[in-house]
């Protein structure tokens, strides 16, 4: 009868806690994600003041400048994709999370 109880009370618990570790990992890398694009978007402005012209639109020369991003351009934590910047507005493309 004991172990039943026991049994019970972690069932309920796991019922109540996957739940909302889901939706926080969820809403983290949304959150890590327009960050990302915050941090991106600032280094091709600093690209475009210091070159006086933009980066490439699959950002590989930021991505492989030591002074950008010394260690490789981060991907999209939702999505795993590469970012790219949108040749007309010079933003990050397609992150509307």
């Amino acid at each position: 009868m004991e172990l039943l109880i026991v049994v019970l009370i972690l069932g309920i618990l796991a019922a109540t806690i996957i739940p909302r570790y889901t939706v926080s990992a969820a809403e983290a890398k949304k959150t890590a994600c327009a960050e990302n694009c915050t941090i991106i978007n600032r280094t091709i402005e600093r690209w475009h003041f210091e070159k006086h012209s933009w980066p490439t639109a699959d950002l590989t020369d930021i991505g492989t400048g030591p002074n950008f991003f010394p260690d490789g351009l981060p991907t999209c934590p939702v999505n795993g994709q590469p970012y790219t910047i949108d040749a007309t507005t010079h933003r990050v493309a397609g992150h509307g999370h």
